[in-house]
């Protein structure tokens, strides 16, 4: 019997004809992705086309603090996060931001929301929220120092937690030949990358005779701590709260998540207003 014939007689064999046959398109198009995210020898491309998703909740596998850095331009992407390739840019219609690699998702391209919105629409999502899903993107890997701007410590240097960044950390200083990570980084005494518990101070580290740092307090303290606020964007929304909290903050009590966050500047003309959406 012909898939038509069924068809005809079985209305619903139709529906479950189509996702069967639907599967193996799906696999195979998933397939060819990941593919095309490496050059045949299990290194990762420096340029070509991601499908990115939004992401709303600021995280980071190997401890980067969020208070310290820009959370709106942040990508969470599949490889592991390395210690020379940190640095990506993203772009689609004209428009490009660059971003942290500083997490690892479990498959998908996310990109944090604020980032992902200005680049689909032209708009920041705290003011023309968007819903969609995956989205297909140019990207291109950047030397590291190309992302500095993102970074708000003094000379653009990693913020990580001195708790829980060790083991990263330790596989970048203990590359021969060094690393921009293994150079370009600080350790705080805070340990979570939300900023909600330790102490905001600066940690030493005595490599490769200690592998633990040494801080003013006690190392991984628990303390609450308070004046280091992380915002996340919430999707499809466009509320901004804070990360520790959930609780909804207003964009003037908030200070952008960054230099580069996607702005608009209203330009008057005669009687005639003008909006003109770019990124700092």
């Amino acid at each position: 019997m012909s898939p038509a014939s069924i068809s005809a007689r079985f209305p619903y064999a139709a529906v479950l004809l189509l996702i069967l046959t639907s599967i193996p398109l799906a696999a195979a198009a998933a397939a060819a992705a990941a593919k095309k995210e490496d050059n045949g020898d299990g290194k990762p491309k420096d340029s070509g086309t991601v499908w990115a998703t939004p992401h709303d909740s600021y995280s980071s596998s190997i401890g980067v603090l969020g208070c310290k850095i820009d959370t709106d331009h942040v990508a969470y992407w599949p490889d592991a996060v390395d210690c020379d390739n940190i640095c990506v840019s993203l772009s689609y219609a004209g428009r490009t931001v660059k971003l942290l690699r500083i997490d690892q998702s479990q498959g998908a391209h996310d990109v944090s929301y604020e980032a992902w919105n200005y680049l689909y629409t032209g708009y920041s999502a705290t003011d023309r929220p968007t819903a969609g899903g995956a989205v297909e993107m140019e990207f291109e890997n950047l030397e590291p120092s190309k992302c500095t701007h993102l970074i708000n410590t003094d000379g653009g240097k990693l913020p990580l937690s001195a708790a829980n960044s060790m083991n990263y950390l330790a596989s970048c200083l203990g590359q021969e030949g060094g690393t921009w990570v293994g150079d370009n980084f600080l350790l705080f005494n805070v340990a979570d990358s939300i900023c909600s518990i330790g102490h905001d101070e600066e940690c030493d580290l005595d490599w490769p005779d200690a592998n633990q740092a040494s801080c003013p307090h006690t190392l991984g303290d628990n303390a609450r701590l308070e004046g280091a606020p992380v915002y996340n964007i919430l999707y499809p929304s466009g509320e901004r709260v804070l990360a520790s909290t959930g609780e909804v903050v207003e964009d003037d009590a908030a200070s952008p998540s960054g230099l580069g966050a996607a702005v608009l500047v209203s330009v008057l003309f005669a009687s005639c207003a003008v909006v003109v959406p770019w990124v700092i």
